[in-house]
């Protein structure tokens, strides 16, 4: 029997920019089925946490401009749980959006938030992990992260450095590492005290609210100035008004880096955040020559551990001598980039803007 008190916040607003040019502002990766699976990462993230959480208990944290995205993909919620922000403020200020709608449904919630666009493989360890955390974070005034042990020196990943074992697979966290370099990121790996942060989170209502308040104040505030609109017909109106207010800022930077009560589930389910090009080669199927082609047609000479992509299933890609590279065509964008220099690709987007404005993004 589900616990009727756990409720699954997923986080569906970002742009995805990373995985430009096929995330686009008007349907970011979210929205998309890049592994061929005939669901799209978002419909995943639900499928997933079904077993976990009351299909009514599910809430949707987006952008206003992808209602209807949500509602396309999701049909089976019902508009009350998808709330829309009218601006783009960062993960502290939707976070406690949810904290606070949920606790006026039920002030003894806890629950879990994830991000929309997450791969995991192993879905019977992903519960097992999530109950356990969820047990946790109801005995005791917790936040609660769950990292995953690195493979790699990932510069793209934020870093968690792990302090004493409380229980089981749960132990305090001494510091946080926002994406390091890659010198750093070789220290973290060898050093075998560090696992990436997979933005993945479990708490009560009660304590992400307290911590917001003590921490974040102004965002906490701001919230509590309408905690009696939260779960009514008001709502919406009142967060129209107030929520652009908010600073926007990442629940790590606001919360996570401070608070004294946060601690580390390591885990290991097969996830990877399927944030970059790179992410996805290393997670799609090959040909003989370490090639990835999505659903395209292509002719390869002398060439190896490319990734390509073509939207259009009528054009063929022919390419000779490319090692290790990203080719992506959107249609109105071609972009050819070395996977090793793909953390410039939010360079490009931006450069872009700058030169042609919205057309391309």
């Amino acid at each position: 029997m589900i616990n009727p008190h756990r409720y699954c916040v997923i986080m569906c607003g970002g742009i995805g920019s990373r995985f430009w040019p096929y995330s686009r502002t008007d349907r970011p990766k979210q929205f998309i089925d890049f592994l061929g699976t005939g669901r799209t990462l978002l419909q995943m993230s639900y499928d997933r946490v079904l077993p976990l959480v009351d299909p009514e208990h599910i809430i949707i944290v987006t952008n206003a401009q992808y209602a209807s995205l949500v509602k396309e993909q999701l049909p089976d919620i019902r508009d009350e749980h998808i709330l829309l922000e009218p601006a783009r403020r960062n993960t502290a200020p939707c976070i406690a959006w949810a904290a606070w709608h949920i606790a006026a449904i039920d002030p003894e919630a806890s629950m879990i938030v994830t991000p929309s666009d997450h791969l995991i493989t192993r879905e019977r360890e992903f519960e097992a992990a999530i109950a356990k955390g969820f047990e946790f974070v109801e005995q005791h005034d917790a936040l609660l992260t769950l990292g995953i042990s690195p493979t790699r020196p990932e510069t793209g990943y934020g870093y968690i450095q792990v302090g004493d074992r409380v229980e089981g697979d749960i132990l305090t966290v001494k510091t946080f590492t926002e994406k390091p370099n890659l010198e750093l990121a070789k220290v973290f790996l060898e050093s075998g005290e560090f696992f990436w942060n997979s933005g993945i989170f479990l708490w009560s209502a009660r304590s992400i609210k307290s911590a917001l308040m003590h921490h974040a104040p102004d965002i906490a505030n701001l919230f509590e100035r309408g905690a009696d609109k939260f779960s009514t017909p008001a709502e919406n109106e009142w967060i129209a008004h107030n929520f652009p207010g908010c600073m926007g800022i990442s629940i790590d930077f606001a919360v996570m880096e401070k608070a004294s009560n946060v601690y580390v589930e390591t885990v290991n389910f097969g996830w990877n955040d399927l944030g970059t090009w790179s992410a996805l080669y290393d997670n799609s199927p090959k040909n003989r020559d370490a090639n990835v082609t999505q659903q395209c047609a292509v002719l390869a000479y002398n060439s190896t551990g490319n990734i390509f992509a073509v939207k259009n299933p009528g054009k063929l890609i022919v390419v000779d001598g490319l090692k290790d590279y990203i080719v992506a065509d959107a249609g109105d964008v071609l972009l050819i980039c070395p996977q090793a220099e793909e953390q410039r690709i939010k360079n490009m987007v931006n450069d872009a803007k700058i030169s042609f404005g919205d057309k391309y993004l």
